[in-house]
């Protein structure tokens, strides 16, 4: 699909594609056509941020996920239930996730059939997690560990047994806490590979830590891209500075380098920022440089003019220092990814001295009832 114009109707049922569908705590609009889950999203953004004017990109309604975090039971692997957060749901394979990853998963729920699983109730048991990611240039699975299991030794063995004969190109061990529900840790060991991963954007290749964020819709998310780029276009800016605020591993900075004379890639996360210097020499890039600093405390940092900034925090939102030093720093544009319209519509009501200029939807969790949004700001 191109550009979809979501259209108000009545909302018709249809028969879900997945059998798990209802049991399974992940997908929750299947049963609706998928018109009418854009035409949901696109009134839910326009009541966050005040606006009808909307342009809707959408892609694949199924099969479009690059990562799945699938839980270890006594049955095999699966999603948590749908209200019960101690039950499981077990899965062959998943209908939102990409070919690739629905393979892996088959390889690692074959492979490690009967291991001894953390029982997340009684806290107890050594497997966790299976984290399986797939990009369009890579593959990893992380098979997440319960760090205080008395059989971390026997479970290292094995994963290593698997690296052997798995068709993923990266394989890691994570260790996590025992009292933590968590998928991802800084503590790991590689089994298999690297722990970074590859994805391509727009010509540019990035780089990105198996253990932190990266988008699970490529080809949306290059949409996005491809969305502000242009944006970004229709302005001087050959004299002008650009800030990737929240940047990540510099995919924004990197890819709108040429059209500024200098680019700052913001992020408190260093691994992400280890990989955003290692993207800038891989893209030859000589004019972005990376900052080391929570946004919080942007004002301690001393910013050119004139200024645009391209920002996309995480879904909790910008914390209120920030919107007030970016109220201070009076940027000429802003353009502000958000994949949380509650949170965008009360910090657009803070960024006071800007006005809406455009809006656009970018349906990055088709099945789902979130989404992706990018609005342009402009002084008023």
């Amino acid at each position: 699909m191109g550009e979809e114009a979501a259209c108000e109707g009545v909302v018709t049922m249809v028969k879900p594609l997945c059998p798990y569908f209802g049991k399974c705590g992940g997908c929750t609009s299947q049963d609706r056509e998928y018109s009418q889950q854009l035409d949901e999203k696109k009134r839910a953004l326009a009541e966050a941020i005040g606006s009808q004017d909307i342009r809707v990109f959408s892609e694949k309604e199924y099969y479009y996920r690059n990562r799945m975090d699938l839980v270890f039971f006594a049955d095999g692997l699966g999603f948590r239930e749908r209200g019960s957060w101690h039950k499981i749901v077990g899965v062959e394979r998943c209908v939102i996730s990409n070919e690739k990853l629905n393979a892996l998963l088959k390889e690692v729920r074959e492979f490690f059939s009967g291991v001894f699983y953390f029982d997340v109730r009684k806290r107890f048991g050594t497997y966790c997690f299976a984290v399986i990611r797939t990009p369009s240039q890579d593959s990893s699975v992380s098979l997440v560990l319960n760090q205080k299991s008395k059989k971390i030794p026997e479970a290292l063995e094995k994963i290593s047994e698997f690296a052997e004969i798995t068709t993923a190109r990266n394989v890691v061990a994570t260790f996590v806490p025992h009292n933590r529900n968590v998928s991802v840790s800084e503590n790991y060991e590689v089994i298999k590979g690297t722990d970074f991963l590859r994805e391509d954007y727009l010509s540019n290749t990035f780089y990105f830590p198996i253990q932190g964020f990266f988008q699970v819709n490529h080809a949306v998310a290059e949409k996005v891209h491809i969305y502000c780029r242009e944006l970004l276009s229709t302005y001087p800016t050959q004299g002008a500075h650009l800030i990737d605020l929240y940047g990540g591993v510099g995919t924004f900075g990197i890819i709108n380098s040429q059209h500024f004379q200098n680019v700052e890639v913001i992020e408190n996360y260093q691994p992400s920022i280890i990989a955003a210097q290692k993207n800038i020499a891989e893209n030859t890039v000589d004019n972005v440089h990376t900052v080391v600093i929570d946004a919080k405390n942007l004002k301690n940092h001393t910013l050119p003019s004139p200024l645009f900034i391209v920002l996309d925090p995480p879904r909790s939102g910008i914390h209120p220092k920030t919107l007030t030093r970016l109220n201070e720093l009076n940027p000429e544009v802003i353009l502000y990814i958000s994949c949380n319209p509650k949170h965008l519509g009360n910090d657009l009501l803070t960024l006071n001295s800007y006005r809406l200029k455009s809006a656009a939807l970018f349906d990055m969790f088709p099945q789902t009832p979130h989404l992706e949004a990018v609005v342009e700001l402009v002084k008023k």
